[in-house]
């Protein structure tokens, strides 16, 4: 399949969902009637995948139930003494990487340029592999109880991830938002949000964006005024980026109340560039690489380099 048939088959099963009214990765990781929680999908050998394949794993294990986060490829099974169930479908993902070559210029001068490349291969879930180690299987999760009071507490663990990264967030307000120009986060005060869930989802987007500015990793879609084609595409990144992140911290992501107004911008851009969603995802991913690297328990370690 070609780079640009990929690309196009990917975007448009991402706008039917959008056009619904869904936001296809605001519940990646979901079993009816029991309790679930996120989580990123992983190579057999154990770093998490990115960008684009992050989307595409996330749908196929939600709508298939699969509960195992780890995927690999029918030759992979066979190394370790498994193989793919009968019947059995695959689920195509995408290597994405760029090559260089020598060309001749009109001056007859040899030249370097840099080619970016897709290509499709399949992979399995390890829950329609048999015989696969122990480790490659997750017991089935337990019934959902009562929900409980709100105690922050229960979140230490996901306060704690987001306090080790050193952006100047202040909380008071009632708007959430980043601020290039003072280069800091505001966000209303947490027992003003519906959920926890929603306020770590909404610190997450926050958090993205501002792994956008210039000293970081210097993100830039040419946006000039609010709701242009550079404005969607770093909202996309920062929606993205916020259920990547979500999913690392094990929490399950909330939509933002304001998420009417985004899917009319994204369905502008997806509709126009079939590989924005490409771009978007694997910015996303790179942005969650660089808030990981402040813990050093969750080091980024990435399968694959995705140039979209």
């Amino acid at each position: 399949m070609k780079s640009h048939e990929i690309c196009e088959r990917i975007t448009k099963a991402v706008v039917a969902e959008l056009e619904r009214g869904v936001m296809p990765w605001s519940q990646p990781w979901t079993v009816a009637g029991q309790a679930s929680r996120p989580v990123m999908p992983r190579r057999h050998s154990g770093p998490r995948y990115r960008g684009i394949n992050v989307l595409i794993l996330w749908a196929e294990a939600q709508e298939a139930g699969y509960r195992s986060p780890y995927w690999m490829t029918f030759k992979q099974a066979l190394e370790y003494g498994a193989c793919v169930r009968k019947g059995e479908h695959s689920t195509q993902i995408v290597y994405a990487n760029r090559v260089s070559r020598t060309e001749t210029n009109a001056e007859g001068e040899d030249v370097e340029r840099s080619f970016a490349f897709l290509k499709a291969y399949s992979v399995f879930n390890a829950e329609q592999i048999g015989g696969l180690p122990e480790r490659f299987y997750v017991p089935a999760p337990k019934p959902v109880e009562a929900p409980e009071a709100r105690d922050w507490s229960a979140y230490a663990d996901a306060s704690a991830w987001f306090d080790a990264i050193p952006a100047d967030v202040r909380h008071g307000g009632a708007r959430a938002f980043y601020m290039p120009s003072t280069d800091r986060i505001e966000l209303p005060e947490r027992d003003n949000f519906r959920s926890p869930e929603a306020y770590f989802s909404t610190r997450a987007h926050e958090t993205v964006h501002w792994t956008r500015h210039e000293t970081r990793l210097a993100r830039d879609f040419g946006r000039v005024s609010w709701g242009d084609e550079g404005y969607a595409m770093e909202e996309l990144v920062a929606e993205l980026g916020a259920a990547f992140s979500m999913a690392e911290i094990g929490l399950q992501p909330e939509i933002r109340e304001d998420h009417a107004p985004y899917i009319a911008h994204w369905l502008t851009v997806l509709k126009q560039n079939s590989r924005a969603l490409l771009t978007a995802a694997a910015k996303a991913s790179d942005a969650l690489e660089y808030l990981c690297a402040f813990h050093p328990e969750t080091q980024a370690d990435t399968a694959e380099a995705e140039a979209a």
